[in-house]
């Protein structure tokens, strides 16, 4: 598990980054013209703004994994825009709604607004177009950009061809096991890259009696981890929220140090550890106090945050080096 905190505008940091290098992004951007902030403020229209969101996507598409996930929090006013624009390089999921239980709602005069006051913050989940299946761009592109499940289709594929059988002669078999005509082009998705699907533990071993006891020696259970590891990770339980509305209090207002934007520790940690395994190395790029980084070390992954702000910065980094010197001491007691 390492840290690497980074000082400076985040699109120019990014550019040094490795491609697909990240397994995680949880990141809280300017909403553009909400907080009564400079950084908040620096666009001057609409479409300025989403072009440098633009700008963000790019470079999150290159470095995040083909199995990777993408949280990007967004302003109830600009939430439809930023998800379009996203959507660009990412498929968005289900866009999550935060329920915020303080804010401005609560001190409003209702009869004022002329609208309903926004009580809501989004938190835009995305993925790479085709993450459970074909990833960054066409079967067949090169190393980790293209197939992600190709180390487990390689291995059929071979053990079929090994046993000198194609996908067709396989498929004709598959026919005559089951019986129906319907279900006879399932053989091939076991094989080619369109539609890739692992077999069944029961049509592993029946494939395993077609070619021959010399052929795919690897125990299925084996296979099933190898393809659990390589998919898009997504861990959930009904003891947590799992559902598309969250209710996580908001911080205090009082604590000291909060930046206007700071997200709950416990909400950060329910993204980490629901889109990340040990050890997967989670970005912040708008770091803003560390409560990503607080989560994503307590929690034992790597992390990597950038922040201008200078104060900000210094704050985020005294925070996050307190947990790591607590991982640190109960691991030496």
């Amino acid at each position: 598990m390492s840290v690497e905190l980074l000082q400076g505008d985040c699109l120019a940091l990014m550019r040094n980054l490795p491609d697909n290098s990240i397994d995680l992004i949880a990141t809280d951007p300017p909403y553009f013209k909400v907080k009564g902030e400079a950084w908040d403020r620096q666009w001057k229209t609409p479409k300025a703004f989403l072009t440098w969101v633009d700008l963000l996507a790019e470079q999150w598409a290159r470095i995040l994994r083909p199995n990777g996930s993408l949280y990007c929090f967004a302003s109830p006013q600009r939430r439809a825009q930023v998800e379009v624009q996203l959507g660009n390089r990412f498929s968005c999921l289900p866009t999550i709604t935060w329920v915020k239980s303080a804010g401005w709602h609560q001190k409003a005069s209702e009869g004022s607004l002329r609208s309903f006051f926004p009580q809501t913050e989004a938190i835009i989940f995305a993925a790479h177009k085709g993450a459970d299946n074909i990833a960054k761009g066409e079967a067949g592109y090169d190393e980790l950009r293209g197939f992600i499940f190709e180390p487990l289709r390689a291995y059929l594929s071979s053990e079929r061809d090994r046993a000198g059988f194609t996908t067709r002669k396989v498929a004709e078999a598959f026919q005559q096991k089951t019986g129906s005509r319907t279900v006879t082009g399932m053989a091939g998705h076991w094989f080619e890259t369109v539609q890739w699907t692992l077999p069944t533990e029961s049509n592993y071993l029946w494939l395993r009696s077609l070619f021959g006891p010399a052929f795919l020696q690897r125990e299925y259970e084996e296979l099933r981890l190898q393809y659990e590891a390589l998919r898009r990770p997504f861990t959930v339980t009904a003891d947590v929220p799992y559902t598309d509305v969250w209710t996580f209090p908001t911080v205090s207002a009082h604590k000291k140090g909060k930046h206007p934007c700071e997200k709950p520790a416990a909400m950060m940690e329910h993204i980490i550890t629901a889109s990340s395994r040990p050890g997967a190395v989670v970005l912040d790029c708008f770091m803003g106090s560390g409560a990503t980084g607080e989560a994503a070390v307590k929690l034992g992954r790597s992390f990597i945050g950038m922040e201008m702000d200078p104060t900000y910065f210094a704050g985020a980094s005294a925070r996050i080096a307190v947990v790591e010197h607590s991982k640190a001491a109960l691991w030496w007691s």
